[in-house]
């Protein structure tokens, strides 16, 4: 019996001693297992992602392109071609004068006038920036903005994010140096603000974001806050002002009857309620209606004799006259 139970704790302590040795061993060998299934998951979802974003960036507009042929490129040329044609005549001094007065937008002009400026300083090129590299980003982005969201948003995308720069470049001169860096001091008010590079970034971010292009939005985004560190200017803030208006409308993008709904409860909300005007001249209030027990009518049947009989009395003096 001893020899049986030293045989048997021995067991137990040979396997004791195979579970506590084996333990670690599994563990060693779960966590490259663990890492490697991390990995394999990390690599299938930089392909679906770059996948998804290859077929709505490139297949798609390409489908749209042979769709509907070379009038889905009507913006993209249209902007192009107006580059083209204000360069060209900036070259000379008097159409030097005549873009600057067509299309020259300053921090230090009426509002008004800076806002009637402004859709034609998007044709105008900066100075600060080749001319013909600009053209190729304004024409692909305007291209692929038009074949994928439509002429009309495309147009108005590119106007918003302008504008908002614009806009936005004032507040900061009104604000002042200081504020964190926000602020701008007031000689930036007379520095040219043309340029469509504000609408190029613009449609390059609402793309990304609709589409779900994060390498696009890297490539647009990303550059435009490089940019900005490495040369702090007036067009690197618009830049990024212009990429966070596109962010906004991106994600309000297929939203609209619920921005619709949220802006007109706003505004029932905002409005005063009438009070009701209570003068004692007024006419005397009506009484509410009374909600007891109607009074019992009398029966058809009565009513029917009732008149039976005052007929035949009425006419029982009239058959006796004519019989007399």
């Amino acid at each position: 019996m001893e020899r049986q139970r030293g045989r048997t704790g021995g067991g137990g302590m040979r396997g004791g001693g195979r579970r506590d040795h084996g333990l670690p061993a599994l563990a060693s060998h779960s966590e490259p297992g663990r890492l490697g299934a991390a990995c394999v998951r990390a690599a299938l979802f930089v392909v679906r992602t770059l996948r998804g974003e290859w077929y709505s960036i490139v297949v798609d507009p390409v489908r749209q392109l042979l769709w509907r042929g070379l009038s889905g490129l009507v913006l993209a040329f249209v902007a192009a071609l107006g580059v083209i044609f204000f360069h060209a005549v900036a070259q000379r001094p008097a159409g030097a004068v005549a873009v600057r007065v067509l299309g020259g937008v300053m921090a230090d002009l009426p509002l008004w006038l800076a806002l009637l400026r402004t859709p034609v300083s998007l044709y105008v090129p900066a100075l600060d920036l080749p001319v013909w590299a600009g053209i190729t980003q304004l024409f692909l982005a305007f291209a692929l903005a038009e074949l994928a969201l439509g002429r009309a948003r495309t147009l108005a995308l590119a106007y918003a994010t302008t504008l908002a720069g614009t806009l936005t470049v004032r507040v900061m001169i009104a604000l002042g140096p200081g504020w964190w860096g926000l602020g701008l001091p007031p000689e930036i008010g007379q520095v040219l603000d043309t340029g469509p590079s504000a609408a190029v970034v613009g449609l390059f971010t609402y793309l990304a974001v609709v589409r779900h292009a994060p390498v696009v939005f890297t490539l647009t985004g990303g550059s435009m806050v490089w940019e900005s560190v490495v040369k702090p200017n007036l067009a690197g803030r618009e830049h990024l002002i212009a990429v966070a208006a596109a962010v906004v409308l991106g994600l309000l993008h297929g939203r609209g009857h619920r921005v619709r709904r949220m802006v007109a409860v706003a505004l029932i909300a905002a409005m005063p309620r009438r009070r009701r005007a209570t003068s004692p001249s007024g006419p005397a209030p009506i009484p509410p209606a009374r909600t007891g027990p109607a009074s019992p009518k009398p029966p058809r049947g009565h009513a029917a004799t009732g008149s039976t009989r005052l007929g035949e009395g009425a006419g029982a003096p009239v058959g006796n006259g004519e019989s007399m």
